[in-house]
C-alpha cells in the first residue's frame, strides 16, 4: 500500500522567532488594512513593531490597526493615502514620523486585479494596474528611502508568481510585477552602500485572501496540484516577512523569495476558471482593488 500523501504541516504562528527581536522597530506598510499585507503586518507587531498601514478606505484601515494593536500589543495607525498620488504618501510618512520618529521596515504591498484577456483589455485598465503596482511601489520608495537611509532599514515588496510560467489573463499583473521585481534589485543595489536591503516575496496561491475569496472555488485541488500537498496560507508569508526582516537576513537583499507549494503541474487557467470570472467586479486586490473595477474593457 502506497503511503499517504505527503502535505507539509501549516505553522499557525511566527513563535519559532524571538519574541522581541523587532522591539523598537517601525514598519510602514501600504495595502496593511486586509489580506496578505495586514497578516505580514501583524507578525512583525508580534516581535515588538510599531506600525503604520496605509490604503485609501480609511474605515477599514481604522478598524484594522485598533484590531492590530490589540492583538499584538502594540501600537498601529492608519494614515489614509493613494499610492498613486506622491503627495498623499508623502503627507503618510510624515504622520509615521511625527509619531514614532522614525520608519525602519517598509512593506510595498498596495496592489490590484482582475481577470482579463488581452483581447479584452482596455489601455485604461493595463494603465490603472501599472500606475497602482509598479509606480505605487516607486511611490512609496521615494517616500520613505531618506528615512530608511538613517535606520539602515529594509523594503519587502509584495510581487507574484504569475510572471514566472505566463499565466492568462493577466497580462496587466504580469508586468507590473515584473517590473517591481526589477525596481526592487536596483534598489538593492543603488541603496546598499547606504545600509538599505531591498528584498521581494512573491505569494502564489494563497488561501483566505480576498483574491481568492472573489474566484471562489475555482482555483482550487482542480486547477492546481502541489508537492506539498495543500495551499498557501497568509502565515507563510508572514513568516518570510520576519525572516527578511530580521538580522539573520541581514546579508540578503535584492532577492525574490517565492512562496509557493513546489512546482507542481497546473492545469491550463482557462480550463480551470471559469468565464465568470473574467467579467465586470471581479477584481482582485490588495488595498486598492475598487479602483479597477469595470475597467475590463
Amino acid at each position: 500500500m502506497s503511503p499517504p500523501p505527503y502535505v507539509a504541516p501549516v505553522v499557525q504562528s511566527t513563535a519559532v522567532f524571538k519574541d522581541d527581536i523587532f522591539r523598537g522597530k517601525v514598519l510602514f506598510c501600504t495595502g496593511g488594512g486586509s489580506g496578505i499585507c495586514r497578516g505580514m503586518t501583524e507578525a512583525v507587531m508580534r516581535h515588538g513593531a510599531d506600525a503604520v498601514i496605509v490604503g485609501r478606505k480609511l474605515d477599514r484601515l481604522t478598524q484594522s490597526a485598533r484590531e492590530l494593536s490589540e492583538k499584538t500589543g502594540q501600537t498601529c495607525i492608519p494614515a489614509q493615502a493613494d499610492v498613486r498620488k506622491p503627495e498623499q504618501l508623502q503627507e503618510a510618512v510624515a504622520k509615521t514620523i511625527e509619531k514614532f520618529g522614525k520608519i525602519d521596515f517598509v512593506i510595498c504591498g498596495a496592489a490590484g486585479n482582475f481577470m482579463a484577456p488581452v483581447s479584452g483589455l482596455s489601455e485604461n485598465a493595463f494603465r490603472t494596474v501599472i500606475e497602482i503596482d509598479t509606480i505605487g511601489t516607486y511611490n512609496t520608495i521615494k517616500a520613505t528611502l531618506a528615512y530608511l537611509r538613517k535606520t539602515k532599514g529594509a523594503y519587502i515588496h509584495v510581487s507574484a508568481t504569475l510572471h514566472y510560467r505566463g499565466t492568462q489573463y493577466q497580462a496587466h499583473v504580469s508586468a507590473a510585477k515584473a517590473a517591481v521585481d526589477a525596481l526592487s534589485v536596483v534598489i538593492a543595489v543603488e541603496e546598499g552602500p547606504h545600509g538599505v536591503r531591498s528584498n521581494v516575496i512573491a505569494p502564489g496561491a494563497i488561501a483566505d485572501t480576498e483574491g481568492a475569496s472573489r474566484l471562489g472555488n475555482q482555483i482550487d485541488a482542480r486547477g492546481f496540484s502541489s508537492a506539498l500537498g495543500r495551499i498557501g496560507q497568509i502565515t507563510d508569508v508572514a513568516s518570510a516577512t520576519v525572516f527578511l526582516f530580521s538580522d539573520v537576513a541581514s546579508f540578503i537583499s535584492g532577492q525574490v523569495l517565492v512562496v509557493r507549494r513546489g512546482r507542481g503541474k497546473r492545469k491550463d487557467l482557462s480550463a480551470s476558471l471559469s468565464s465568470s470570472c473574467l467579467g465586470p467586479g471581479k477584481c482582485i486586490e490588495h488595498g486598492e482593488g475598487e479602483a479597477l473595477k469595470n475597467l475590463q474593457s
